[in-house]
């Protein structure tokens, strides 16, 4: 049976994973446009779904 503190732990991995893939995403971005502004915009990307990752583990894991 499924308690409560169970789905907040399926939620947290899912979040953690949506948001890492995106920050895959953003650090290939960087990687394919690595002289132009293209390479800063995936960086950001990279930083920004990267820190969200952590933040969603840390809420839901809790």
């Amino acid at each position: 049976m499924a308690t409560e503190s169970e789905s907040a732990t399926d939620m947290g991995m899912g979040l953690a994973l949506a948001l890492g893939a995106l920050a895959t995403i953003g650090a290939g971005l960087m990687f394919i446009g690595a002289p132009d502004i293209d390479a800063a915009w995936g960086f950001a990307a990279a930083v920004v779904f990267s820190s969200l990752a952590v933040v969603g583990v840390h809420l839901y894991w809790g």
